[in-house]
């Protein structure tokens, strides 16, 4: 199993998962997109050995590129774990202070982002594909945890992981237009006069988003792998059947 670790301590493991030619499907995590759910869950069940908890323990949703953010708690435990159609629906954040949850963000050229608020407790992940980032679900989650739940943002750790670099986030004009709605990532934004498409980098628009709700930019820490130019990566831009990484994030106690 591949897997890089942002954080592997006595309290928190956090990493994102990576393809592997020796694993099932090539390491996929993802039930929604396989073509054995068996294999899939070998690769769960091992993830879930290497840091020390069970399949049992993993939540995860239906990820629709919305901005609706949810807290869970034991409730939730298991959703979306064994069987796709228990995973929260329509649900593209989460946040716990529960110990012994593992939230799950599958991503295929999306930024997955990882939260820690080490006085709090508090853990969370985002999928901010480029709908979501325009919906700005990042400043949302943000925005709600330092209002309801009391999080001194620039104390919070944030790790945002491997997604599609602005070389291969070609896009036409009416994506590039909603971006530009957003002001600030203007100059994230490129145009290709040969081939008359848009590069845009989603990546940095979301550390901008980060940075300007109040997270401190040296507790920002970024993954610039192209998860099109990796070998060890699932990119759906270049193969719409591919599996899916798992960001995730574990509050041991």
């Amino acid at each position: 199993m591949k897997t890089e670790y942002w954080l592997n301590n006595k309290r928190i493991v956090a990493g994102m998962t990576f393809a592997a030619d020796s694993e099932p499907e090539r390491n996929n995590m993802a039930l929604h997109v396989c073509r054995d759910q068996e294999a899939v869950l070998a690769n769960r069940r091992k993830l879930a050995e290497e840091v020390g908890c069970s399949l049992d323990n993993f939540v995860c949703t239906n990820q629709t590129h919305s901005a609706n953010i949810r807290r869970v708690g034991a409730g939730e435990r298991g959703r979306g774990s064994m069987r796709a159609d228990t995973a929260i629906a329509d649900t593209d954040a989460l946040y716990t202070y529960e110990p012994g949850l593992l939230l799950c963000c599958f991503t295929a050229d999306c930024v997955p982002v990882i939260l820690y608020h080490e006085k709090t407790g508090l853990i969370g992940t985002i999928h901010s594909g480029w709908q979501g980032t325009v919906k700005e679900i990042t400043p949302k989650f943000l925005e709600r945890i330092k209002k309801q739940e009391n999080c001194n943002l620039d104390e919070l750790s944030v790790f945002i992981g491997a997604s599609l670099s602005a070389d291969r986030f070609e896009v036409d004009e009416d994506v590039s237009l909603q971006f530009s709605q957003l002001e600030y990532a203007n100059d994230l934004i490129s145009y290709h006069r040969e081939r008359r498409k848009y590069h845009i980098d989603n990546q940095l628009t979301v550390k901008r988003q980060c940075e300007l709700a109040g997270v401190n930019p040296e507790r920002i820490f970024i993954d610039r792998t192209c998860t099109y130019e990796a070998k060890d990566c699932f990119s759906y831009r270049e193969d719409k059947a591919c599996g899916r990484h798992l960001s995730f994030i574990l509050r041991k106690e």
